[in-house]
């Protein structure tokens, strides 16, 4: 069964910025990204173990260990992982992922272009009680510091968990990808212009993107999101991967992943 777009995904991705296709994935497929998620997130604890490079950014704690930057929680001491990026390596379900036609053929459609290849990935790990708040923003003005080519670099969240409101689902303000790059927060620290500035769009657009497990919401790089904490006892993990033309070399990573 072709995954190409329809008429309806085109248009609200050209209007909204993000369309959404629920439980894409099996029940099956998704226990095993979530055990495979985990083994992740165990190698990359493993990694930083073992050496690499730690370093802090605004009071935040990073480490470059076993192929990945991996951010911590941001509460004083916490050793729980944030984010890895990327995190395809460590397990070969990932690598699998990358090339299932059910992301790589909508990436075909919005790239335009039948070649695709991998940009970069992340895992989010929102773990309960303590995953901590996204702020609003766009991918496209941190990207432009690698590529000028960000308008074709659009985004999938494969969602593990089902997620709502309290337990900090992906939130996205409507229409806000019309007006590109828009400006970042100055005077708050090293992060903030990658921050964007609520001057710039109007938060009474923002989408709850309340989702169930298996489900896919792909969005424009330009689309302004975030997330708030996750304030249940209920996990909200999420991949994110984010697709570019084939051929091209990856983001955090010196070569390249053609896909499909």
């Amino acid at each position: 069964m072709s995954q190409r777009l329809s008429a309806s995904e085109i248009h609200a991705y050209a209007e909204d910025g993000f369309f959404v296709r629920a439980r894409a994935l099996a029940a099956v497929e998704v226990a095993e990204l979530r055990a495979a998620a985990e083994i992740a997130v165990e190698r990359a604890h493993a990694a930083e173990g073992q050496g690499g490079d730690g370093y802090s950014i605004d009071g935040n704690r990073y480490h470059e260990a076993g192929g990945a930057t991996i951010q911590f929680e941001h509460a004083p001491g916490s050793t729980t992982i944030r984010v890895i990026e990327p995190f395809h390596h460590l397990h070969p379900r990932f690598e699998a992922l990358l090339d299932d036609p059910r992301l790589v053929e909508p990436m075909r459609d919005l790239i335009g272009t039948e070649q695709v290849s991998l940009f970069t990935d992340k895992l989010n790990c929102k773990r309960p009680r303590e995953g901590s708040r996204f702020r609003w923003h766009q991918d496209s003005p941190y990207w432009t510091h690698f590529t000028e080519d960000v308008d074709h670099l659009p985004n999938v969240m494969v969602a593990l968990d089902t997620a709502d409101e309290r337990n900090g689902c992906f939130r996205v303000i409507r229409g806000s990808h019309k007006q590109r790059m828009l400006p970042g927060l100055q005077g708050e620290g090293t992060l903030g212009p990658l921050f964007t500035d609520p001057r710039y769009f109007d938060e009474r657009e923002q989408v709850l993107v309340e989702v169930p497990a298996g489900s896919l919401i792909f969005f424009s790089p330009h689309t302004v999101h975030g997330s708030e904490p996750n304030l249940s006892d209920q996990l909200r993990r999420a991949m994110v991967l984010t697709y570019q033309p084939g051929g091209r070399r990856m983001f955090k990573v010196d070569a390249k992943r053609d896909t499909g």
